[in-house]
């Protein structure tokens, strides 16, 4: 990876990724990946799903940066670049990740990039909050992408899921409490993620309702942001299947949604949660359309 400030490529080119450190409000440091093209049309801030560091999106990040998108990965607080860890005396939750993170991850794009249209999106937790953001920073972005995103809701879930669902959702949180971190690498559920980020979670996932710590209920702005969005559901994601979309998109009511399904043949590997982030160029094509 190059220092920040180093050369782009052609937009039909693979322009080379740059990291952009950064600094949060409360101290925080990370770096901002970037892959930025010449001539590109529009910039992109992509935030990750649940304990995946930035750099696992960088093919999406080339894939788009080709047709002409100036992308910008997001690392989220705890993983990856990030200066801190999740454990029993470092803790935040939705409030930090919201307010201080994005807030300035979007400050650098607008730095970068000013006369660019700006659009924000990510998978699974990011794009839900990406969609949360965008409530509380109405200007932060013009449009939403999301791919394998949906609320954890329960109750949005297939028959067979919401048998089990309510006790699970109950379980982590009570599990991070008593760790002092969500030790997600060795459960197989997300990272090592902070008690604060599974509180806020769990309460989405066992009420239907967006909210957060210290930002209190999140709906009002959401259900008035005016957003183009569009949306990505993998055919065999178990983990955000297009029910749990549609109950995300009905927290959006003025967002002019178009949302496409991906399967294996679209996809060329299987169309679930992850693997699609291996060749994501049946996605980009659909973002850049």
């Amino acid at each position: 990876m190059t220092p920040a400030g180093g050369a782009a490529a052609p937009a039909g080119g693979a322009a080379a990724p740059a990291a952009i450190a950064l600094e949060a409000g409360d101290g925080h440091r990370f770096e901002l990946i970037s892959i930025v093209p010449v001539g590109a049309r529009r910039s992109l801030l992509w935030l990750p799903a649940l304990g995946v560091a930035a750099r696992h999106y960088l093919p999406l990040a080339q894939a788009l940066a080709r047709r002409g998108t100036a992308v910008f990965l997001h690392e989220w607080r705890g993983h990856g670049s990030s200066s801190l860890r999740a454990g029993r005396d470092c803790d935040w939750g939705y409030r930090e990740l919201l307010q201080l993170d994005l807030a300035a991850s979007e400050a650098a794009v607008a730095a970068a990039l000013p006369a660019l249209p700006r659009v924000a999106g990510g998978h699974s937790l990011g794009g839900q909050l990406a969609a949360c953001r965008a409530g509380l920073a109405p200007d932060a972005c013009g449009e939403l992408w999301l791919a394998g995103c949906g609320a954890p809701y329960w109750r949005a879930f297939p028959a067979r899921e919401r048998l089990w669902l309510p006790l699970a959702y109950r379980v982590l949180p009570w599990l991070a409490d008593r760790a002092g971190s969500l030790p997600g690498r060795r459960i197989g559920f997300g990272g090592n993620e902070a008690r604060g980020v599974m509180r806020d979670w769990a309460g989405t996932a066992l009420s239907g309702r967006y909210a957060a710590a210290g930002l209190g209920d999140l709906e009002p702005g959401m259900a008035a942001a005016r957003v183009r969005l569009r949306a990505v559901v993998f055919d065999r994601d178990w983990l955000a299947p297009a029910s749990s979309l549609r109950h995300l998109l009905s927290r959006l009511p003025q967002a002019k949604a178009e949302v496409a399904t991906l399967d294996a043949a679209a996809l060329g590997v299987p169309a679930d949660h992850f693997q699609w982030m291996k060749s994501p160029g049946a996605v980009a094509d659909f973002f850049d359309r």
